[in-house]
């Protein structure tokens, strides 16, 4: 089973960032960028542009909050609102602080939170972590 993950990131600095490290931890699934809210929600329901891909669900969405058109938040309650994608797991990867985005997140049924360390090497350490749990350790239903 092809094994992809959906980044939404529209920080092209953060999503170059996240490929390398990607490239260097030798994760070589397929990734697949999404740069704003309606993207990824086009990618995930197969619609707009995503309308005739392969109705198959990325293995693990990493998702970033502030993102232009539809926030994360509401990326994250459309996905969790139909049973064809509300177990895919989410795992929120953003700048923000703030105590209530990471309450909120949970409670929308994120699987994971992860401020993004400003250090290269933390950074590059836990897209390693990511890679080795969500892609290789986790089992998902089928």
């Amino acid at each position: 089973m092809k094994k992809t993950i959906l980044l939404v990131e529209d920080n092209p600095n953060d999503e170059a960032l996240t490929l390398r490290a990607f490239e260097k931890n030798n994760i070589l699934n397929e990734v697949v960028v999404a740069r704003d809210g309606q993207e990824a929600i086009d990618f995930l329901f197969c619609e707009g542009d995503y309308s005739t891909r392969e109705k198959i669900n990325p293995q693990v969405i990493l998702l970033d909050i502030n993102l232009p058109k539809i926030d994360g938040l509401d990326v994250l309650r459309r996905l969790r609102a139909y049973e064809a994608t509300s177990l895919i797991p989410v795992v929120i990867m953003t700048t923000s602080d703030e105590q209530n985005d990471l309450i909120t997140s949970y409670q929308l049924g994120a699987n994971s939170y992860i401020r993004k360390p400003v250090e290269l090497n933390s950074f590059m350490d836990a897209v390693k972590q990511l890679g080795m749990y969500w892609l290789v350790l986790n089992e998902q239903p089928k």
